[in-house]
């Protein structure tokens, strides 16, 4: 007799985080949503955020993949967007600027 589909769908089911129970699935669909780094993959779903055992794992999946800010430093642009408007235009001075 063969093994359902059901059954066999729960034996390929593989954990990252046995604290919370997300799987590997999960953390690729939460970050096909856009939680490219392990911080946001733990906003959205608790795992890394228990014993920590799984951040490095999490970490190995979410790889180099689609993160908007990683491709911009991957392009030698800047990590972060530059404010603009109003006083927080100010360039911050340097340690020998004169004040």
């Amino acid at each position: 007799m063969a093994p359902s589909n059901r059954f066999r769908r729960e034996v390929n089911r593989v954990y990252v985080c046995s604290c919370f129970g997300i799987t590997e699935q999960q953390v690729k669909q939460h970050a096909d949503n856009g939680a490219c780094t392990p911080r946001k993959i733990a906003s959205a779903c608790k795992a890394g955020t228990d014993c920590g055992g799984c951040v490095r794992r999490i970490q190995a999946l979410l790889g180099r993949g689609a993160c908007p800010r990683r491709e911009l430093i991957d392009q030698g642009g800047p990590a972060l967007a530059p404010l603009t408007g109003g006083a927080s235009d100010a360039r911050p001075k340097e340690l020998g600027d004169a004040a």
